[in-house]
């Protein structure tokens, strides 16, 4: 009986599976007809078109891929890539996706931290937007339009290559792509002194879930809100954004001091608790712990960097830092002034000297394995608890965790100007992250498992009820749903840690735009509250 039985199911699966790869072939087949009838012919569409017959298919759907979790042989695939050539590629691509009942994901920089933007478990495409990557700055209004396929480093060569003085407040890994993250909320070392990359964006192109390319004023308020900061792939695809430009001086001044525990590091962090959010928001300095050998052979430790921006020269840096930061003991020689867009490099950890021109290298595929968590922190961590995070620390190694400081212009704004809600009363923005080049899932279980240990460990001094999160720092640990479905109970759970408040706006939002739910992922915002 338990052969037949056994039997039995490996036919039902067997015939499973033959449906549902038919099912992919006609969905395929009708998506592919459609596609030329809802595009302009002076910009043909079938040069954008790889399917898994395409010789290339494999390296175009890995060179965007940023996370070799994602590139096992188990790892769902599309069975079908558009590399949108133009705008009019992405219309046809919802339009034929809709009609052919395929899902879409929609990949710029290819950076999602679980890799949404590429991997769904039902039939689907991906629409890739590398490709639209223009960048036009206008110096005299202080504004630029970036195509969401622009990378960071692009856009922010572009703005030097025009001025010396301006530039834009966004994250400091130069190869993530515009679309994603900015309308993720996403940060950089400007945060302090002019926000998030979403508090200085003034205009987009959207296309909507019926195909129509649709701007801040025919898009409305409410679509135009959500985007920033809700993630725009619950709503539309994005297809580029029109940005403030903020001003900088001539020269900043950038600094990198590493203390080990040894070397009083944990008194240097402490202070720089009760410090960071309350400078001068000229200034920006993360602390970076993270384990190292210790001066003991066999032994390990924790070495802190502390990686800092200021705007302005190092004299008035030396002269603030000693009066409000003592501990670091910071010295001229540790101080390098530059251009701005030099000190993208400076974050990179690229060496002084570097060509800004490396700016405009674009993705080479999956380096390494990784996962990621993310925590908001709202009052002092004692230094006693601190002790004990630095074990926990050294037996999660190789993980390594970036504090980031709020405070400064972040504390000014409300927290329902943009959907993203971590703003006043917040002092710290946590990641933690974990790398590894192991093979196997043996391998990625147990790093896995390192992480979260280190992230459960870490509760009783973080944001609770309900443990908080960032949305651009993807983590389906948090809540999800299945590829296919939205459910409002589970989308709620890691809805309320990314967004707060603001959730229930976005559901409203999601409801009046794409009713349907066309566009969706596992942790995409659901159009209702059933």
């Amino acid at each position: 009986m338990k052969v037949s039985m056994s039997i039995i199911l490996s036919v039902f699966s067997a015939l499973l599976l033959s449906v549902s790869l038919a099912t992919s072939d006609s969905s395929l087949e009708k998506f592919l007809q459609c596609l030329p009838n809802n595009s302009l012919p002076s910009y043909p569409i079938s040069e954008a078109i790889y399917t898994t017959a395409n010789s290339s298919f494999e390296s175009v759907l890995q060179t965007y891929i940023n996370n070799r979790r994602f590139l096992t042989p188990t790892t769902p695939k599309p069975i079908a890539i558009v590399t949108a050539l133009h705008e009019s590629h992405v219309q046809a691509t919802v339009i034929c996706a809709k009609a052919s009942g395929l899902q879409v994901r929609i990949r710029s920089g290819g950076h999602d931290y679980e890799g949404l933007s590429y991997v769904s478990e039902v039939p689907f495409v991906i629409l890739d937007m590398f490709n639209l990557r223009s960048i036009d700055v206008d110096i005299a209004s202080e504004t630029a339009w970036a195509q969401a396929g622009a990378t960071l480093g692009e856009i922010y060569y572009n703005i030097a290559n025009k001025s010396n003085v301006h530039a834009f407040p966004a994250g400091v890994c130069p190869t993530v792509g515009a679309g994603g993250h900015i309308s993720g909320g996403g940060y950089g070392t400007l945060m302090r002194k002019y926000g998030l990359t979403v508090d200085n964006i003034i205009d987009a192109k959207v296309v909507d879930v019926n195909g129509n390319i649709l701007d801040r004023e025919t898009m409305g308020e409410d679509l135009f809100w959500a985007i920033r900061g809700g993630g725009g792939a619950s709503f539309a695809v994005v297809l580029s954004w029109k940005m403030n430009l903020v001003r900088v001086p001539e020269k900043v001044t950038v600094f990198k001091v590493d203390r080990t525990l040894e070397e009083g590091a944990t008194d240097i962090f402490y202070q720089w608790q009760q410090v960071s959010t309350a400078l001068d928001k000229d200034l920006f300095i993360r602390a970076m712990p993270q384990v190292a050998n210790g001066s003991q052979e066999g032994t390990k430790t924790i070495s802190i960097s502390f990686y800092a921006l200021f705007l302005g020269q190092s004299e008035a840096l030396l002269s603030m830092m000693n009066k409000s930061f003592p501990k670091l003991g910071l010295q001229q020689k540790d101080c390098i002034e530059m251009r701005w867009i030099e000190s993208t490099l400076f974050w990179n950890d690229l060496p002084i000297g570097t060509s800004i021109d490396v700016l405009l290298n674009r993705p080479q595929g999956a380096q390494s394995f990784y996962k990621n968590k993310s925590d908001y922190v709202n009052k002092i961590v004692p230094r006693e608890a601190l002790e004990r995070i630095w074990k926990m620390m050294i037996r999660a190694d190789p993980m390594w965790m970036q504090w980031n400081p709020y405070g400064g212009r972040m504390s000014e704004i409300p927290d329902t100007a943009t959907p993203f809600p971590h703003r006043a009363g917040y002092l710290f923005k946590l990641q933690y992250s974990i790398n590894w080049d192991e093979e196997g899932t043996e391998a990625t279980d147990r790093y896995i498992s390192l992480i979260r240990e280190m992230h459960d460990a870490m509760a009783p001094y973080v944001t609770s009820y309900p443990r908080e999160a960032f949305q651009n720092y993807r983590d389906l640990d948090i809540g999800s749903n299945p590829s296919n479905q939205t459910d409002f109970e589970r989308a709620k759970v890691y809805g309320l840690k990314y967004f707060k408040g603001n959730f229930l706006r976005l559901v409203k939002i999601k409801g009046q735009v794409d009713p349907d739910n066309f566009f969706k992922h596992e942790q995409s915002i659901p159009p209702r509250w059933i």
